[in-house]
């Protein structure tokens, strides 16, 4: 006889499965719900029960998931990240203007598309509570799986299957080298990767696709990438490096075009390459069959079209 899971499982029960499968450990999972370790012992028995399969395996270092629970688990994550998502809309429609929207993006994405999106959303709407993740593509996923990012201008990552996710081609990133307004080199016509060899670079250490992006055209030029490198995951750090030093850094155009443009003015000059640099290209992402709040639906929209202008202005470029 079938049993109608929707009549007999509770949200609790739903948050114990879902907490057990990410910490693997009972006792943290007793922690999240504020029970006591025998009452989610008891608890996880009953939904066993009512299921009628065993949904984890207790080892030495902890509890796994067995074939069923791994589904029930995903499942009741899913079920969870809906109902916090529902509450969320009923907040913002009883606020009218107001609510959440969360967006992840990698650094050039964030500077270029999704910064020109938010100021225009803050501009009809100055109440809305709008956060913006940078980070790297790995992390950005994840949280984007785990219900904390709405959705992501990221790359697909190997592992990570592409069919989890409406996918929505954004951008590849081009790559540019910035050296401090008095290097060497900064008033050159043109530079080649070779003249470069010798010079000490500075390179966001949590950037895999930049180095690369680097090292793949310094072996196409037939040269060695560069092996004097300092590395560091702060930007604040990168442009003092450069300022004080001859090093070389290399950053999305996108942050490059703000650093050096009008309204920052920094001291910096990108280096005029004879061989173009360009990253792997990221996408818009948002998990399939989740639905964005009404909110984050605006700001998904909003950061389209700023990359279809993007696109436009390319093009009408090229054709110039």
């Amino acid at each position: 006889m079938k049993i109608d899971l929707s009549k007999h499982l509770k949200i609790n029960q739903l948050r114990l499965i879902a907490a057990i499968a990410e910490y693997g450990q009972l006792s943290i999972a007793a922690d999240e719900l504020a029970v006591t370790q025998p009452a989610a012992s008891r608890m996880l028995a009953d939904i066993e029960h009512t299921i009628g399969a065993k949904l984890f395996e207790r080892h030495a270092k902890g509890m796994e998931a067995t074939l069923i629970g791994r589904s029930v688990a995903q499942r009741a994550h899913n079920m969870l990240v809906e109902l916090r998502d529902l509450a969320r809309d009923v907040e913002e429609l009883q606020r009218g203007e107001g609510g959440a929207a969360t967006v992840g993006a990698v650094t050039g994405a964030a500077v270029g598309y999704v910064i020109p999106a938010v100021r225009q959303l803050k501009a009809v709407s100055p109440k809305a509570d709008i956060h913006v993740n940078v980070d790297t593509s790995d992390v950005l996923l994840r949280d984007l799986a785990a219900g904390k990012n709405d959705f992501v201008l990221a790359r697909i990552i190997p592992g990570v299957d592409a069919n989890e996710f409406e996918v929505h081609p954004a951008k590849s990133e081009d790559v540019r080298l910035v050296v401090r307004e008095d290097h060497p080199l900064a008033n050159a016509k043109e530079v080649s990767l070779k003249e470069l060899t010798g010079y000490e670079w500075v390179i966001q250490s949590h950037r895999v696709p930049m180095r690369d992006a680097i090292n793949n055209a310094c072996l196409a030029a037939g040269i060695l990438p560069p092996d004097n490198i300092i590395n560091s995951t702060s930007l604040l750090v990168m442009i003092s490096i450069l300022v004080s030093s001859s090093a070389i850094a290399p950053l999305a155009s996108e942050v490059t075009d703000l650093l050096i443009g009008r309204q920052v003015g920094a001291r910096l000059k990108v280096l005029p390459l004879r061989e173009p640099i360009q990253m792997s290209p990221y996408y818009l992402l948002q998990m399939k069959g989740r639905q964005l709040s009404p909110l984050a639906a605006r700001l998904r929209s909003l950061v389209s079209e700023e990359l279809k202008r993007n696109k436009g202005e390319q093009k009408s470029g090229s054709e110039n």
